[in-house]
């Protein structure tokens, strides 16, 4: 029986490395069903048709802020829901913070995630690889996922194009929504509705462009008048030939020198009318970085600690929440949430502060005995000391059972008392 159960395992392990079904016949080959690629195809990329400098820099930053948070598999209280523990050896976890697929490391995963939310609307987070199907499991640990598109809505389905790393394209396949994390956007009305401030803004930089591509074309624009009235055809068919014969002068002349008759007047029209296209899209630009909580001294890296604050608040955080709640009630059971685990995102409060500031703010923590040394050593990337007391909260500053007697005394004064002890130790020994 033992035999026969741990085949059954391996043959449901192998048989469910890939969840939902193909909409189309899989094709696998040594190179992919593709062939091979110059960028990698699994990758979330905007599709905004307006100024790739203003709306995808808009989109990267976001993006990198909020993959530069962690994401974990933790445990709770589940009567405070105080932070316990990590689960470290959750295979969720190892998705959110090591490697979420073969293509993806962690923190790439967590920046397509926010990317696929920012050009749709709704990213789905597909499970690809467990170690029991989840249609038929209750309980599963989870191997590899990978951010999709949803193309297709149904009651309790959804249809997402997602990368099919055998074939190495993108392919549609059908989720259970039960099975599928699917995060939209808490910016939607912002960034993805169609009378959005975004979309305003890529539809006048889309005009923009237009205006520049025709008034760098390198035409000419002039208006020829000559000194007859061209209405019959005869004299249309003259006017045709003077401008085709002005056409080949320029054409063929190695200065670009043409003549003209006396009686000819020429009028040039390349220069481009004046309009306030230029000043609309400085205004909707900056009404977008206002709607989104993003001021300009955030990209200039220049924003104080207020601003940053500000800015986490209203653009960061709601996106990490929609993200941590929506893994947190598709991939956590009913029974692992009453057991207390959480999915929950962690910010390094020391990314940006300067050394000074981390040195003022290290010593209160420690004095208040908020965190250990250990703790304080790991937040600014020195490795963990291995004295006892470099793992215990206590203010050093104060005596205790480590340091009675060695507060704020010179350390001639600590070594004499240190022999004092000796003395009296082996006088009470004899």
């Amino acid at each position: 029986m033992g035999i026969f159960n741990q085949l059954k395992d391996g043959l449901m392990h192998a048989a469910f490395k890939s969840f939902g079904k193909d909409d189309e016949n899989r094709y696998v080959s040594w190179g992919g069903g593709a062939g091979s690629f110059g960028a990698n195809p699994s990758r979330t990329r905007a599709r905004s048709s307006g100024d790739k400098t203003v709306i995808t820099a808009i989109y990267n930053q976001i993006a990198i802020d909020v993959a530069s948070h962690r994401i974990l598999h933790v445990k709770v209280d589940v009567e405070t829901d105080r932070y316990l523990e990590t689960m470290a050896k959750s295979g969720i976890n190892d998705c959110l913070t090591f490697e979420a697929n073969i293509d993806e490391s962690a923190r790439a995963f967590r920046q397509n995630i926010a990317m696929a939310l920012f050009d749709t609307g709704v990213a789905a987070v597909c499970i690809m690889e467990a170690d029991k199907d989840p249609e038929t499991s209750m309980s599963y640990n989870i191997e590899k996922l990978r951010v999709g598109e949803v193309r297709a809505w149904f009651p309790n389905h959804v249809r997402v194009l997602i990368y099919d790393e055998e074939t190495g394209i993108k392919k549609e396949r059908t989720f259970p929504k039960s099975q599928v994390a699917i995060i939209e956007n808490p910016l939607y009305a912002v960034m993805n509705d169609e009378v959005s401030t975004l979309k305003r803004l890529t539809r006048k930089l889309s005009i923009l462009d237009a205006i520049d591509e025709q008034a760098g074309s390198g035409k000419l624009d002039i208006i020829i008048q000559l000194p007859y009235v061209v209405k019959s055809e005869s004299r249309k068919l003259q006017a045709a030939a003077r401008r085709q014969d002005m056409e080949e002068q320029l054409h063929n002349s190695k200065y670009g020198v043409a003549y003209a008759d006396a009686t000819e007047k020429i009028t040039q029209l390349n220069r481009p009318a004046e309009n306030n296209m230029l000043a609309q899209v400085e205004f909707l630009t900056k009404q977008l970085y206002s709607q989104l909580g993003i001021p300009k001294d955030v990209f200039d890296g220049v924003a104080d600690e207020r601003t940053m604050i500000n800015y986490h608040n209203r653009t960061i955080d709601p996106i990490l929440t929609a993200i941590t709640e929506n893994m947190e009630r598709k991939f956590l059971s009913k029974t692992a949430r009453s057991q207390g685990q959480r999915i929950r995102y962690f910010k390094d409060p020391f990314k940006n502060m300067a050394l000074s500031e981390i040195a003022e703010i290290g010593d209160k923590l420690s004095r208040n005995e908020v965190v250990s040394p250990n703790e304080l050593r790991s937040g600014i990337g020195l490795m963990p000391s291995k004295e006892a007391k470099a793992d215990k909260l206590q203010n050093s500053n104060m005596p205790n059972e480590d340091n009675v007697g060695q507060v704020n005394q010179p350390p001639e004064a600590t070594q004499e008392r240190k022999e004092n002890l000796q003395n009296d130790s082996s006088n009470n020994a004899a």
